[in-house]
């Protein structure tokens, strides 16, 4: 009878102890803490929404680059880039340099930094086959960046079209 408890006792404390480690993992993240600065200044070049009209499904994804400029004077820190769907990804060039690509699921330890006076190119990939048949018609995705901007800091990009065949 003891053994039968001891085993009973080890199996709960073993799925319990798996259950808290999975929970604590996933409130977990890399994501940075940023401290907002009143003179980082992001500054979008272009209109923020972009219309691309029909979008042949397979015909190969579509692109639109948008412009953020850091008209301040400290260092304009970008963050937390996320789109609204997987069929969606978007990456941030900064002198020259591309980081990762980003999509809806996961925060990210990447930051980027635009100095003052420089600008930053955010670039939003669509896959208009990546939903299939299905996908077909009217879109309407997202992309988000955080930034240490006081009064800018979260800046939405919004890209719309219709998925024909």
């Amino acid at each position: 009878m003891n053994d039968r408890k001891f085993i009973i006792i080890t199996v709960v404390l073993t799925v319990a102890l798996l259950f808290g480690g999975i929970f604590f993992l996933t409130k977990t993240t890399n994501a940075p803490q940023i401290t907002a600065s009143q003179n980082a200044k992001a500054y979008v070049v272009d209109p923020t929404s972009f219309d691309w009209g029909d979008i042949p499904m397979y015909k190969g994804n579509k692109t639109k680059v948008f412009a953020i400029k850091n008209t301040g004077t400290d260092t304009l820190k970008l963050f937390n880039v996320r789109t609204s769907c997987h069929c969606t990804k978007a990456y941030v060039t900064i002198d020259g340099n591309d980081s990762p690509s980003f999509g809806m699921d996961n925060l990210s330890a990447w930051t980027g930094e635009v100095l003052a006076g420089k600008e930053a190119k955010l670039t939003v990939v669509f896959d208009p086959a990546f939903h299939g048949p299905q996908g077909m018609g009217a879109v309407n995705r997202f992309v988000s960046v955080e930034t240490n901007d006081q009064a800018n800091s979260k800046l939405t990009f919004t890209l719309t079209g219709a998925v024909v065949k």
